[in-house]
């Protein structure tokens, strides 16, 4: 079988022609806001203004995008975990969107990336047509990584983290890897099953070899390749069941994806062996 880095330069070459990016620039959204909606995921949101920077295409398939948003200084305070994640409105008159923050924690920039599966619920987002929205502060308790990988509540500290995205569900999965959270660069082993259906669906492509050069092994699984697809095929959770998992009781799991693959991994896990409480989802 040809190596994933074979497979992995095909896609990195067929991309080099499609780059796009809009780029509104606007002054700062006006005063802050608060709002007693209850969506029934956790506190009421207390709405501030944010600016769009820019929206770019996010796979070759243009199926996501990826949005680049002012935040407020103490917004970006508040994101502290990777997991974690806002929500957005254009208006008062909108249902607000919940997105997971794609970028890592980083108190002093007040800047959030979002990677964005195109809907017809979203399209004053994807398509542009809103650049001064309203942002809630940072919800959910992320990934307790420090919690349940680093501490002695499971025999010893957790050596391997397995990583599970489909979609735009890889949005939280970075933000966890680039955060240095998952300590990849030491004796710890990491890899990533990431499913979409064909090598376009693929989001942050780009960023693929330097994960792999911290740590993080990165395995695409597609449900629907090409022909010239030289990879792993069918689904993340075939993918774990052909491969195993290594040491079961010393192993950590985040997940982030359709319900059927986070169950079905989860499944293998735990009749593998892994602990339940280090099966992390951000939700």
């Amino acid at each position: 079988m040809v190596s994933f880095k074979a497979a992995l330069s095909l896609v990195l070459l067929a991309g080099t022609t499609s780059a796009f990016t809009v780029t509104p620039r606007h002054h700062a959204a006006g005063a802050t806001s608060s709002s007693s909606l209850c969506m029934g995921w956790g506190p009421d949101p207390i709405w501030s203004g944010s600016v769009v920077e820019d929206t770019q295409i996010g796979n070759l398939s243009k199926e996501c995008v990826v949005v680049n948003l002012e935040v407020p200084p103490e917004t970006a305070q508040e994101f502290t975990i990777p997991g974690q994640y806002v929500q957005l409105r254009p208006d008062e008159e909108t249902k607000p969107i919940f997105l997971a923050i794609a970028s890592p924690p980083e108190a002093e920039n007040a800047r959030f990336e979002f990677l964005i599966k195109k809907t017809d619920d979203n399209t004053w987002l994807t398509e542009g047509s809103a650049t001064n929205l309203e942002i809630s502060q940072v919800l959910g308790g992320g990934f307790p990584v420090k919690e349940e990988f680093d501490s002695l509540k499971y025999d010893f500290p957790c050596q391997n983290v397995l990583l599970f995205a489909a979609g735009s569900g890889i949005s939280p999965i970075r933000s966890a890897i680039e955060s240095g959270e998952l300590e990849t660069t030491g004796a710890r082993t990491a890899r990533l099953y990431y499913g979409a259906r064909t090598e376009d669906d693929l989001c942050f492509v780009d960023r693929f070899p330097l994960w792999e050069k911290n740590g993080v092994e990165v395995v695409p699984v597609l449900s629907q390749p090409s022909e010239s697809w030289q990879g792993r095929t069918g689904y993340v959770q075939n993918a774990l069941e052909e491969d195993g998992v290594p040491v079961p009781r010393n192993t950590g799991a985040l997940m982030c994806g359709m319900k059927g693959m986070t169950e079905a991994v989860t499944d293998i896990l735990t009749k593998a062996g892994t602990f339940e409480g280090r099966i992390l989802t951000n939700f």
